[in-house]
């Protein structure tokens, strides 16, 4: 079940694609199937352990396109191991509302994503969060649980102040949010109340079953309680200095001068990838730093 849309970040075969907090790795898993370098970051060394099986798994299962590989990295989103403008892609999900210093995170997002590049942040969109929380303190008052709820302004205003260019955004995964209204009503760890399992057989069956109905169903209210909000940015290619021919209104950077995105239409943008270096040059294991758990799953 993925959260981003991969049609919207355009992973290409050899891209460097970095997953931020990547957790159980679905985001990382399908930028290896699309034939990037993928580099999948967590705190937790223990998601990191079975993240790395399964780059494993699909490389022995034949899904991994040639030239295309993968590893963990265990490190702080707050002080990558990584250069600058390592990654042409970075995938943010369901991972800042986790870090009390988020406007760090995303500076450093920024600072490792390459110019022209583009990153996908997502969150949960600020109804659906607040009404678990209104419910629950169990729902976020746990150790690595959510410290805030974003709204999108407020996302979109720190992914700014990062220098990066923010552009279109989407809500998803609507049918998820009334079943976890329902898990914090009657218990967040009550994963045996019969109304929790009723409803989570039904997501269970919608995931992997795609019935249109529950497509459609999902479609139609993901403005109104979608889980989650996905923003997507780019980071400025080139920055010019303003002239006089500039339009009323256009666009400044830092010292009041213009800065040219990475495309006209930013979560669709037309990029070409950077490729000063190999993917190993650039992006390998640091030297210093977070501990790197190599997990190679080239064929």
């Amino acid at each position: 079940m993925l959260t981003v849309d991969f049609t919207r970040i355009r992973v290409s075969p050899g891209d460097r694609v970095l997953d931020l907090g990547c957790g159980a790795g679905r985001h990382a898993f399908e930028a290896l199937r699309r034939g990037a370098h993928v580099v999948a970051l967590d705190a937790d060394k223990g998601e990191l352990h079975q993240v790395a099986s399964m780059f494993a798994a699909m490389s022995e299962a034949g899904e991994v396109p040639a030239g295309a590989s993968a590893r963990t990295a265990a490190g702080d989103a707050t002080a990558m191991p990584f250069p600058d403008g390592c990654f042409d892609r970075v995938i943010a999900a369901e991972v800042l509302e986790h870090i009390p210093a988020d406007q760090a995170a995303m500076n450093e997002l920024a600072r490792v994503l390459r110019p022209g590049g583009v990153a996908a942040v997502t969150v949960p969109a600020w109804l659906p969060e607040r009404i678990c929380w209104r419910l629950s303190d169990a729902y976020h008052s746990v150790p690595g649980g959510h410290v805030r709820i974003f709204t999108r302004g407020e996302l979109e205003a720190k992914l700014a102040r990062a220098g990066l260019t923010v552009g279109g955004h989407h809500h998803a995964h609507a049918l998820h949010s009334p079943y976890w209204w329902l898990k914090c009503a009657v218990g967040v760890h009550d994963d045996d109340h019969p109304l929790a399992r009723a409803y989570h057989r039904l997501l269970v069956w919608e995931i992997t079953k795609k019935p249109a109905v529950m497509r459609l169903a999902d479609r139609a209210l993901n403005p109104l309680i979608g889980k989650s909000v996905v923003v997507y940015a780019a980071k400025p290619t080139a920055v010019a200095p303003a002239t006089d021919a500039d339009p009323p209104g256009a666009p400044s950077g830092p010292l009041g001068r213009r800065e040219w995105p990475a495309g006209r239409v930013i979560g669709r943008p037309a990029v070409r990838s950077w490729r000063q270096g190999t993917h190993s040059e650039r992006c390998g294991p640091p030297t210093a730093g977070p501990q790197l758990e190599e997990a190679h799953a080239a064929p």
